[in-house]
């Protein structure tokens, strides 16, 4: 594994980009292009949107809040990030993200080690030209999510019983 010696530079808007139901995912670098040490990743996070409670047997995930408010679980904790707030979640605990305001949000996450872009790949939906609304997640995608997880080491848990 080498890291490429010429470096990398992305510019605004570029990036391989992914709708996760209604949220967009932006990855600015990938494994492919830092020796497989980390991805990083820029998400809007739609009204509504986010993550659901979930952990990673094999990366640590890093988030930085850019812009909008953000409702970050770790484990048994809640806290409201907004712009400038930084969270580490260590590979192995539970956490969930959720956007429950009116307003889209924004922030990078970063995954140490490289991996977890290779399954947004495979479940998410490829953006092939001008970003638009990403569509509610459907049945076959929740579906598709929580057969391909396994594989990338993740653990989606249930929402809880109303």
């Amino acid at each position: 594994m080498t890291i490429p010696q010429d470096g990398l530079f992305v510019e605004p808007g570029q990036g391989r980009s992914y709708y996760f139901g209604q949220d967009l995912y932006t990855f600015k670098a990938i494994g492919e292009e830092t020796g497989q040490a980390y991805a990083l990743c820029e998400v809007i996070v739609s009204p509504g949107g986010g993550s659901p409670p979930h952990r990673h047997s094999r990366e640590n995930e890093s988030f930085y809040v850019q812009d909008g408010e953000i409702e970050f679980q770790l484990d048994d904790r809640t806290f409201i990030a907004t712009a400038g707030t930084f969270l580490y979640s260590p590979k192995g605990q539970l956490h969930r993200f959720t956007n429950a305001t009116a307003t889209p949000a924004k922030m990078m996450f970063w995954v140490t080690p490289a991996g977890f872009e290779k399954f947004m790949a495979e479940v998410g939906k490829a953006v092939n030209g001008e970003i638009t609304v990403g569509a509610s997640l459907t049945p076959e995608d929740l579906e598709k999510i929580l057969n391909t997880a396994p594989k990338y080491g993740i653990e989606i848990l249930p929402p809880p019983a109303e």
